[in-house]
């Protein structure tokens, strides 16, 4: 009889005792399944674990009896139940997700409960569950989460540990690792912040897993580079989607965007102006437009060898830093804090410097990706309890950590990526006891390039 095997990462399909005619109706059954191969050294045929649920569809299909060995640890039932009470929208999220057979991206801003919507997909499959975070803080929160709900052991892979339960969380890092070996064991997959799923290396992850069932969660499916594209070939498209004005005021709270502008000071607009003249002297002539990435890659590499490259390199750096941490900046968040003393504010940066250069300042607790782990807990537990009103961050608190209620966000600098202007304004719409409207300041420094920067990412 033909059977399915999962064997490190891949599916086999073996037709060994099945006779010439019988190969024959499998590789007829399995032509218009992606990635599948004849496998010369063991005989049968093999895909990547991914195509599993694909390959048993085409079997099924065909008429074509097999023993499926892979279906008994994917589909080993699990007793789970949830205390949740699923709002209506993620009711529907999860309908929707069902709808698309289990595979899917659902895409819902930050705070709207993404985790308890993961939490009702594993207990509607109630299968074994491997659930995928980017970092270890996410991990933690995720395990806590879990094991408070479900009476059931809750595995890691990462944070130094490597346990395996039928419900293992593990940090996208060591999946990438670990996904050929356990690729065979969970009948669902959970992505959570699915877009890291772009990255090429992590696309493996995706690949080795047969588990049928698959969703992927995101604040911001789409990018830039259209990676959202292969995101979508290896989880399922999206199945669901809600943006922040959708939630505002029933879910989440209502809030609104200020932008401020700031001029430099004569110091830094002769800076300024003469590093931009620099590096668009430079663009004249180079070939390069700077319209994508790919352009400033191609400035990258050039600047190892070609001076003039390298002194525009240098130039656009110059100008960045002017704009992105003039003084008028600085000054203007000293009259927001004071206007806002009574609040939980969260200030962010695209700059380390500026963030100890505002701590030091203003005496507020600043994370960085320099910050240890268990002292950026220590802040973050104290800004939780009012300890402190105020904390300065650059970058590290856009995703995979828990970040405690606020109600007013600065944001003195940052990139063009709608991804990140959108985790930053979702880390301050929990919605407030008092029903209270949150409040993002954007600053920006006129006549210079964030102008266009601030225009991108809105």
């Amino acid at each position: 009889m033909t059977t399915l095997r999962f064997e490190d990462g891949t599916v086999h399909v073996g037709t060994d005792d099945d006779g010439d005619d019988a190969d024959a109706d499998v590789r007829a059954a399995l032509a218009d399944v992606p990635s599948v191969e004849a496998d010369p050294r063991s005989g049968g045929y093999r895909a990547p674990a991914m195509r599993y649920a694909a390959v048993r569809d085409a079997l099924d299909a065909a008429g074509i009896d097999y023993d499926d060995r892979v279906a008994a640890a994917l589909d080993s039932p699990l007793p789970l139940s949830t205390t949740y009470d699923l709002r209506d929208y993620q009711r529907a999220a999860l309908d929707a997700w069902l709808d698309a057979d289990a595979a899917g991206v659902v895409e819902l801003p930050t705070g709207a409960g993404k985790t308890v919507l993961a939490v009702a997909a594993m207990v509607a499959r109630s299968v074994p569950t491997l659930v995928v975070v980017p970092t270890i803080d996410l991990q933690d929160q995720w395990i806590r989460e879990l094991e408070t709900e479900f009476d059931v052991p809750v595995g890691r892979f990462g944070g130094g540990e490597q346990t395996q339960e039928a419900i293992t969380v593990s940090t996208y890092d060591s999946a990438y690792l670990r996904a050929d070996d356990v690729g065979g064991d969970f009948g669902l997959v959970v992505f959570d912040e699915v877009h890291h799923l772009g990255g090429e290396g992590y696309r493996d992850i995706p690949r080795f897993l047969a588990a049928p069932a698959r969703l992927g969660l995101t604040a911001t499916f789409e990018r830039p580079d259209g990676a959202h594209e292969r995101v979508a070939e290896l989880v399922g498209p999206r199945a669901y989607r809600l943006d922040v004005d959708d939630l505002a005021g029933d879910h989440l709270a209502d809030y609104e965007v200020r932008r401020v502008e700031v001029e430099l000071t004569a110091d830094e607009r002769e800076t300024y102006d003469e590093a931009q003249e620099t590096f668009v002297n430079y663009l004249r002539t180079s070939g390069l437009s700077m319209q994508s990435g790919s352009d400033y890659q191609k400035l990258v590499m050039r600047s190892g060898n070609d001076p003039r490259a390298r002194q525009a390199l240098l130039a656009k750096q110059r100008a960045r830093d002017v704009m992105m941490n003039s003084e008028a900046k600085v000054d203007k968040l000293a009259r927001l804090l004071a206007r806002h003393r009574e609040d939980r504010v969260i200030v962010f940066t695209a700059s380390t410097d500026l963030v100890y250069r505002i701590s030091r300042r203003f005496l507020v607790p600043p994370i960085t990706n320099e910050t240890g782990t268990k002292e950026r807990r220590e802040i973050l537990d104290r800004f939780r309890d009012g300890t402190y009103d105020t904390v300065v961050a650059a970058n590290v608190l856009d995703e995979g950590v828990d970040v405690p209620d606020a109600n007013v966000g600065i944001l003195l600098s940052g990139s063009g990526s709608e991804r990140e202007f959108t985790q930053r304004l979702g880390r301050i719409l929990r919605p407030k006891a008092d029903g209270s409207t949150a409040t993002l300041y954007e600053l920006v420094s006129v006549e210079t390039a964030e102008e266009r920067v601030a225009a991108r990412r809105r």
